[in-house]
């Protein structure tokens, strides 16, 4: 991939330039292939928007995905004796104690709003241009525009805008309840212009008609939250912004298209979605294309399967993982009972025929796997949700794993920084103080860990992979129809969606292929628990919770807290640096 200079802004001083279209030199990637001529201003504008999707964005632990997921049941990244207090930031997201100070609600606002006046500035450049494929070009950074809109407004309810082709604009403050109308009609108004993915050279990484009507999907499913975040019953059955049905029609009707256009195919391996071969995957309709090669990793994210790994677990004689994020035991025992479903858990089979067990069986490894980048033997952990004493290679004094009759010595893993501490990833963590996510240097083992995503060891870099992430996919989509035809009452068409996830998964060979099993009924309770099972750790969680009412309830580290958490705070720092944003309710 091509490195290009190009030039963009930043609307406040953390977030964006006063000179809202004035310049700054940033280096940015271009998604994946080149877009037009090496010198279009155009072109370098566009992939400055795409780039921002996977700088930090969507793609890092500490952006988008801590606001979504650490503030739930899905995840935690809880203080582990002397590793992870940093002022208490990470485990404020759980014990939901965050005001406007955090640092955490700060990034991911920037990001945010960097995606937005990258959006904005893409559009004055291909507007003022005469290059091939305008009419693409712009509908495209149009839905960028959208996409960055929406998902500020979702978790802060306010975001900024100014009119790109007038440069004696003001800055208007979008409100969520106002604006989410707005993006739908704006969206919808799209579509004649946007290309089919596989046509006119896009791909995934492109916003095509495909992560339209995705997107459309997702806000017209939180239109009712939006319009009303407070409330203790939300219209989900809304007259629909074009007057055309409800909501969840709109829901059903989009998610629909994507569905029956022959375009997507449920993988039968859940875990494909998320491996580092995702780019020849079948479900992923817009995703965050990420490419890590030797001469730049810049925009190449591993965080999501880096976290959760324990130091000691090696991948590769030069990678380890940092032992921070997990699971919570609401969590963890919502598979009480499904622990066979494919989307749980599975083994890796190395190519000749060893499977990984990790329960005290193995003894040794093939070391014919190679990393990429470096020859060197890669170690192969299971997917899924890991729980109880874990095994792996150990590394000698040279730097190299330890090794029997030619293949990799399997041992019993001892914390790193407590080797007198088994790596036993128990579902519970009994805090001292139920209410602090605090663990001392004697419990750093807790907690059981999500290897959704597959680690990769390539090029010795621990944080950086890969592995596409995706923004919207086939299994998600199936969620969001399932979901409305439950608020329509029609429960037996949500209980088919359900179970067509649940049945296309198969388990490894292992277990010969089985394929998980059907539900015979659907209720509420067992709705939210499925659609999780399918998009865990896929930054989606807290909608979730918020749109079934369960966002305020008490679960780990965490008491009963109010409907105003439902929402974060406009940074301090933004609040200080100008008088346009007012604070939200409640900080």
């Amino acid at each position: 991939m091509k490195l290009k200079t190009i030039k963009i802004s930043y609307l406040f001083i953390a977030l964006l330039s006063v000179n809202f279209l004035s310049c700054t030199d940033l280096e940015e990637q271009v998604v994946d292939e080149r877009l037009g001529s090496e010198s279009s201003s155009p072109e370098n504008a566009i992939a400055a928007a795409y780039g921002q999707l996977g700088d930090g964005t969507f793609v890092d632990h500490g952006n988008v995905f801590c606001l979504q997921e650490y503030s739930t049941d899905e995840a935690i990244l809880p203080t582990r004796g002397s590793d992870w207090g940093d002022g208490g930031k990470w485990r404020a997201l759980s014990e939901f104690t965050w005001d406007a100070s955090n640092p955490q609600i700060k990034s991911a606002w920037d990001a945010l709003n960097f995606g937005i006046t990258k959006s904005l500035t893409a559009i004055q450049a291909i507007e003022k241009s005469e290059v091939a494929n305008k009419q693409l070009f712009l509908a495209e950074a149009k839905g960028l525009l959208a996409f960055y809109t929406y998902n500020t407004l979702e978790l802060y309810g306010q975001a900024p805008y100014r009119d790109p082709m007038d440069v004696n604009a003001e800055i208007v403050v979008r409100k969520a309840d106002v604006a989410i109308d707005e993006l739908i009609t704006e969206v919808e108004g799209l579509l004649p212009n946007l290309a089919n993915v596989g046509e006119q050279s896009t791909h995934m990484g492109r916003f095509t008609k495909q992560a339209a009507y995705a997107l459309l999907a997702e806000m017209y499913m939180n239109r009712a939250v939006l319009k009303n975040r407070y409330s203790n019953s939300f219209n989900f059955n809304e007259t629909a912004v074009n007057g055309a049905g409800t909501d969840m029609d709109k829901v059903i009707e989009y998610t629909s298209l994507l569905i029956d256009s022959g375009r997507y195919k449920l993988e039968t391996n859940f875990f494909r979605n998320f491996d580092i071969s995702n780019d020849n995957g079948t479900e992923l309709i817009f995703a965050v294309v990420q490419k890590a090669t030797s001469n730049s990793l810049r925009n190449s994210s591993n965080s999501f399967a880096y976290m959760p790994l324990e130091r000691a677990q090696k991948p590769s004689p030069d990678n380890r993982g940092t032992n921070a994020t997990a699971t919570t035991p609401e969590f963890y025992h919502s598979w009480d009972g499904n622990h066979e479903d494919p989307r749980f858990h599975r083994h890796y089979q190395y190519g000749d025929g060893t499977w990984f067990m990790n329960d005290g069986t193995d003894v040794s490894m093939p070391a014919t796997s190679l990393v990429e980048g470096t020859g060197k033997p890669w170690f192969h952990f299971n997917r899924g949700i890991q729980a109880g004493l874990q095994y792996g290679p150990t590394i000698l004094a040279s730097g190299a794993f330890e090794m029997v009759n030619g293949r990799i010595k399997v041992n019993p893993l001892k914390m790193e920084k407590n080797t007198n501490l088994a790596v036993d990833f128990t579902p519970e963590y009994n805090f001292d103080n139920p209410l602090q996510a605090v663990l001392s240097q004697n419990q750093i083992n807790r907690g059981a860990r999500v290897f959704k995503y597959e680690f990769d060891p390539s090029f010795g870099n621990n944080g950086n992979g890969s592995v596409n992430i995706s923004l919207f996919r086939l299994g998600g989509i199936y969620t969001l129809r399932a979901e409305a035809y439950f608020r329509k009452g029609n429960t037996s068409a949500a209980l088919a969606d359900v179970n067509i996830l649940r049945t296309t998964r198969t388990r490894e060979a292992l277990f010969n292929n089985a394929p998980g099993v059907a539900l015979t009924s659907l209720d509420e309770a067992t709705l939210v628990k499925e659609i999780a099972f399918e998009t865990y750790w896929e930054l989606v969680r807290r909608k979730q919770l918020i749109r079934f009412g369960k966002f305020e309830e008490a679960r780990t580290a965490k008491a009963v807290t109010a409907p105003t958490r439902r929402i974060y705070p406009i940074p301090q720092a933004t609040i200080d640096a100008s008088n346009v944003f007012t604070q939200n309710d409640g900080y």
